[in-house]
C-alpha cells in the first residue's frame, strides 16, 4: 500500500515537471526561437536539473514537438467547444466572433507556430504531424457547418464544407502573418473577422 501511495506521488511529480518543462520551454523558445535554444536554457528557466529533463524528454526536438501538439490540440478542441454552442441553426456573425477570439490567441504561440511550421518544410515526418493537426482544425470547422447545412447555405463559390473549412484556416493563417509583424492583435482580429464574414456571408453578416 505505501509502495503504491509512493509511486503515485511519484507519477504526478513528474507529470507536474513535465508540465512545468513544456510552460518553460514555451517561453523560452517564444522569446528566442527553436534552434536557439540549448536544454541547459529551458532547465534553467524551469528550474530543474537536466536529469529531470531527461527524464521527461529524449531531446530537444521531442520536448518541441511535444509542445506544439499540446498547444494545437488545445486550439482545436476550443474551436470545436465554441462551434458546439449554437442549436442546427448556425449564427455566422456570432460563430465568427467566437472562433476569431480562439484562433488568435496570443503573438508568442504565432512564434512557436511559426517555428515548428519551418522546421516541418525541412522534414517530412514532422510536416506530417502539421498536416494532422491542420487537418483536425479543418475537421471541426467542417463538421459544424455540415451540421448546419439546410439552415444555413455558403456562398456558392466555396464549394463544399470541405473548401469553406480550407478557406477559414487559410484567412487565418494570412492574418496571423501580419500579426506577426506589426504585433496589432487588435487591428488583426477585426481584419480576421471581415475575412471570415465575407468568407462565410454575402458579406453583410447575413448567410446567402
Amino acid at each position: 500500500m505505501a509502495a503504491e501511495a509512493k509511486s503515485g506521488r511519484v507519477t504526478r511529480r513528474r507529470v507536474r515537471t513535465r508540465a512545468n518543462l513544456l510552460d518553460a520551454a514555451f517561453a523560452v523558445f517564444a522569446a528566442k526561437g527553436f534552434g536557439h535554444v540549448s536544454i541547459e536554457e529551458v532547465c534553467e528557466a524551469a528550474g530543474y536539473s537536466r536529469g529531470a529533463f531527461y527524464s521527461n524528454f529524449g531531446s530537444l526536438d521531442e520536448l518541441f514537438f511535444a509542445l506544439y501538439r499540446e498547444r494545437a490540440d488545445l486550439i482545436a478542441e476550443q474551436v470545436s467547444g465554441v462551434l458546439a454552442l449554437d442549436g442546427p441553426d448556425l449564427d455566422v456573425p456570432t460563430a465568427v466572433d467566437r472562433v476569431t477570439e480562439v484562433l488568435l490567441l496570443d503573438r508568442d504561440w504565432l512564434l512557436v507556430k511559426t517555428d515548428f511550421l519551418v522546421h516541418a518544410a525541412r522534414d517530412r515526418a514532422v510536416a506530417q504531424t502539421l498536416l494532422e493537426h491542420r487537418a483536425r482544425l479543418r475537421r471541426a470547422i467542417a463538421d459544424r457547418l455540415a451540421r448546419a447545412r439546410g439552415h444555413t447555405r455558403l456562398p456558392v463559390v466555396l464549394g463544399d464544407v470541405e473548401g469553406a473549412a480550407h478557406a477559414v484556416v487559410a484567412a487565418y493563417d494570412g492574418v496571423t502573418t501580419q500579426l506577426l509583424l506589426d504585433r496589432d492583435v487588435e487591428h488583426a482580429r477585426a481584419w480576421l473577422k471581415q475575412l471570415l464574414t465575407a468568407l462565410l456571408t454575402d458579406g453583410s453578416g447575413n448567410p446567402e
